[in-house]
């Protein structure tokens, strides 16, 4: 049964009208301890059921533009996983659809990126995340969730925001002027503005969960503390969306806690803001 966005049937609920695809990949092969995150598309389905769809701050009701929900991308290894996405994704960028992708874990979004460099060579690749993932290969693959942006680090332009936890040996993969660590954004907002100047026009936003603290977003594989709070994100992607083309979006490592329904909530609605940002600023 094809799932429908918010619950509710639009004039543009089909494939060919819809302004917007999301491409689910539920995969967690790679992830080293808490388990959960293929199991975080459907429970983010059930809460966006649940959810007020017209938005206060934009005044707008983003659903209406349509949003088509493609089958499942699955796979049995990290290397099968990478090869599934990565055929999809530039098979999807041929649509011309503004292109989101719901993980699973961090390494569906290897695929993702790969495929949007290769069709935009200059884009900036913003990652929102609580770790740096630049490892070269983890556990014997290059796909693991570890090596989520090494490939982008080599291929592109990577702005690495909220970073608080890596292993040393990524510090040589790290452009220290392109990583905004948690512990000196924590407490100012300067920070928004000097890593948008290091943007180019377009941009693609890949955004782990545990970039969130866990008081207001337990419900992640590894959550870290000191993470980023409800507003000031908003307010940074509200600025990043504003100024710059983005082309697309993933968003990984939701695993849900059974009886705790919070984490999910707040994804469908950050989901959705997204969304309502990107055609406030530069929707068709």
């Amino acid at each position: 049964m094809t799932r429908i966005f918010g619950g509710i049937e639009t004039e543009r609920g089909t494939f060919e009208k819809a302004a917007v695809l999301l491409q689910s990949v539920p995969f967690d092969g790679t992830s080293t301890w808490g388990k959960g995150a293929d199991k975080g598309f459907e429970e983010f389905m059930d809460a966006t059921d649940n959810m007020e769809l017209y938005d206060i701050e934009t005044d707008s009701e983003v659903y209406e533009r349509g949003v088509w929900i493609l089958p499942e991308v699955n796979g049995k290894t990290a290397e099968e996983m990478f090869r599934n996405v990565y055929g999809k994704a530039k098979e999807l960028l041929k649509t011309g659809k503004f292109l989101t992708f719901f993980g699973g874990e961090h390494s569906i979004s290897i695929g993702v990126i790969k495929a949007f460099y290769e069709a935009f060579p200059d884009i900036t690749i913003l990652q929102l995340d609580a770790h740096a993932d630049l490892r070269p290969e983890y556990m014997g693959t290059p796909y693991n969730h570890a090596c989520a942006l090494y490939d982008a680090s080599k291929n592109t332009n990577l702005i690495q925001v909220g970073i608080r936890s890596m292993d040393q040996l990524e510090m040589e993969h790290l452009s220290k002027k392109k990583c905004f660590f948690m512990q000196d954004i924590h407490d100012n907002d300067v920070w928004m503005d000097r890593s948008i100047e290091l943007m180019g026009d377009q941009v693609y936003i890949t955004l782990d969960l545990d970039v969130f603290d866990p008081s207001i977003l337990p419900g992640t594989g590894t959550p870290e503390p000191g993470g980023m709070k409800w507003y000031p994100m908003l307010t940074y992607l509200k600025k990043v969306f504003e100024k710059k083309e983005v082309l697309g979006f993933d968003i990984v490592e939701l695993a849900p806690i059974e009886g705790l329904p919070a984490s999910e909530f707040l994804v469908s609605k950050l989901y959705y803001k997204m969304l309502s940002y990107k055609f406030e600023h530069h929707g068709k």
